[in-house]
């Protein structure tokens, strides 16, 4: 294992410029930190000639403070029973990543995902713009600046024609007598 964890590491230093190994003590992981332009090719290369075929992941974390968000490819070779980790940095504000769905299909579904959650544009990205939130006109949900209840009492409680609107919980305890839990009463009016 140890001898396949040198040599993957050794060629993606050397063919990746400002690939970086991230210290990781696990025995079956590796790590890296490497420039989101360099991401499909790397991919590429772990796929077709590294034997890592199988994509398991793609998240993606907001880091406000830093104004950037951390995109991490996470691949498997069933082989070698070794994990790669892949992470990019991307600007916040002008959120532009390549597309990746040619090297694995399934990654589309994830990049509709992030561009509609998080405001991510994936270049060349093929999909219908409305993936999981329909006729959403809002700023995108999952950033760390996103004010849900702000939101939530604007789309839903205080708009014209819902003066009398119900509370969901209030009409559940009356359904199933059952009491709401300490810790939901705040959110009830």
């Amino acid at each position: 294992m140890n001898d396949i964890k040198a040599k993957l590491t050794e060629h993606i230093k050397a063919n990746f410029p400002g690939a970086a190994e991230k210290d990781f003590k696990g025995e079956n992981r590796i790590d890296f930190s490497i420039d989101k332009e360099f991401i499909p090719s790397v991919l590429t290369y772990l796929k077709n000639t590294a034997g890592f075929i199988h994509l398991s992941h793609i998240t993606c974390v907001d880091w406000l403070e830093e104004g950037e968000f951390e995109m991490i490819f996470i691949i498997w070779s069933p082989t070698d029973k070794l994990k790669v980790f892949i992470r990019t940095r991307i600007d916040r504000e002008k959120a532009v990543m390549p597309n990746i769905d040619m090297i694995w299909r399934q990654a589309n579904t994830y990049e509709r995902e992030f561009r509609e959650m998080f405001g991510i544009q994936f270049i060349g990205l093929k999909g219908a713009k409305d993936f999981l939130l329909e006729d959403w006109e809002g700023p995108p949900p999952m950033r760390r600046d996103f004010d849900t209840a702000a939101y939530a009492k604007d789309a839903f409680f205080e708009r014209p024609g819902r003066e009398d609107a119900l509370d969901v919980r209030e009409e559940i305890i009356k359904r199933s007598r059952e009491e709401i839990p300490g810790f939901a009463k705040k959110y009830s009016r």
